[in-house]
């Protein structure tokens, strides 16, 4: 809340390109992510349960294209993305529950064709 990061407004701006909030919040996550995934690979840290984290290189295809910009679309139009959903309902923006109705069909959707999609 207090970062604005579930702000549609901040959101919209973002996309328009008038602010480098977002890109710095985001950038931000991007960077510790970077060292994190660095730090686990060099110390070769373990699990809680002992076991040695592994982290197994991502076959790259075009259906992720087709998602990534099916997703940021949605994010454009809607302002929000699904984490933020329920902390924007939360916060009294009723009108984002058709964003999540929107969201769980959109999942339903892909469950349902996913074997016809690009993989």
């Amino acid at each position: 809340m207090k970062s604005e990061v579930i702000s549609w407004y901040r959101i919209q701006e973002m996309f328009r390109l008038q602010s480098f909030h977002m890109y710095g919040v985001i950038g931000s996550a991007v960077v510790v992510g970077i060292i994190s995934v660095f730090l686990i690979k060099e110390f070769k840290l373990k699990s809680i349960d002992g076991e040695l984290i592994r982290l197994e290189p991502k076959k790259f295809n075009k259906g992720q294209i087709y998602g990534g910009l099916t997703f940021g679309l949605g994010w454009a139009i809607t302002g929000a993305c699904p984490g933020p959903l329920f902390a924007q309902i939360g916060t009294g923006a009723l009108v984002v529950i058709v964003t999540l109705f929107s969201a769980i069909a959109g999942t339903w959707v892909y469950g349902r064709f996913k074997d016809k999609l690009p993989h």
